[in-house]
């Protein structure tokens, strides 16, 4: 039997060539940019999307798959043999994509999937969904494969800086952070993901200090049992890999792009880092 699946939405930013090969399904949201539609933003690797971002003084814009994306999904997955699907999605304070998966999960007869609100953003819903996989590559049942992925979600934090907020402004996705950024004017701010929505963590005058900032949480973590920098077209992502590679085996710092979806509303420059404890 083909085991335990997972299934995630395309904001967890997983290398989507990686996760086919490991059998994961990813179900995308929609992202427009302007007059280019989502059959062709789809297509784009996030460096390509960043380049035609840099064209253009539109912003982009999400929307949430249908239920039927997902049933799709979990179909497959049955088709194919699984036992059963764990499915982790974007945080359901931030979109409508876990009460999709639910509802498609909810309309599947004789066929197991639990869904799993990551709270969590970019790698922070994809390290759930890795300490899932790994557990569904052991062997283990869909309890165990469910445990291990709300155990590293329990596990994970989430922080990051922004070059602009117009993005994060515009798509409405500030949260309690909208009163700590409303003063900040050139102030680089940091945020956390912090119970699902965006909340301000600090304020800090240049950006080199909001850099620091982010490796300093890193160190004051202790042990970790992943960690990965994620950045928006970032040209400073070396100085923040080099800040924390004393922190954690250079070899394992997982660097990963802010893909379009979540890329959407950072905007681009933003930089973070997305840390599990042991």
């Amino acid at each position: 039997m083909a085991g335990i699946r997972l299934v995630t939405d395309s904001a967890a930013d997983l290398d989507p060539a990686d996760m086919a090969a490991r059998h994961v399904a990813i179900v995308h949201l929609d992202v427009r940019l302007g007059s280019i539609g989502p059959e062709t933003t789809r297509t784009w690797a996030p460096e390509e999307f960043w380049n035609q971002c840099a064209k253009t003084d539109v912003l982009p814009e999400t929307s949430a798959p249908a239920p039927g994306d997902f049933k799709t999904a979990f179909e497959a997955a049955e088709a194919d043999g699984a036992d059963g699907v764990v499915c982790v999605t974007l945080s359901s304070k931030l979109s409508a994509t876990y009460q999709a998966a639910a509802a498609a999960a909810e309309s599947m007869e004789g066929f197991k999937v639990v869904v799993i609100d990551s709270l969590s953003v970019t790698m922070g819903e994809g390290m759930g969904v890795l300490a899932g996989l790994e557990a569904a590559e052991a062997g283990g049942s869909i309890e165990e494969v469910e445990l291990a992925v709300r155990d590293a979600l329990g596990k994970t934090r989430v922080y990051g800086t922004f070059d602009t907020l117009d993005n994060l402004r515009k798509g409405g996705r500030i949260g309690g952070a909208q009163a700590f950024f409303g003063s900040l004017l050139s102030i680089k701010p940091v945020i956390e993901i912090r119970d699902g929505l965006v909340e301000g963590e600090s304020k800090q005058r240049t950006r080199r200090r909001s850099l620091e900032y982010l490796a300093g949480k890193v160190r004051e973590a202790g042990p970790l049992e992943r960690l990965a920098i994620m950045h928006a077209a970032a040209d400073d992502v070396d100085v923040l890999v080099g800040m924390v590679s004393g922190s954690f085996d250079p070899d394992r710092i997982l660097v990963t792009y802010i893909g379009p979806v979540i890329g959407t509303h950072s905007g681009p420059g933003a930089i973070g880092v997305c840390y599990q404890v042991r």
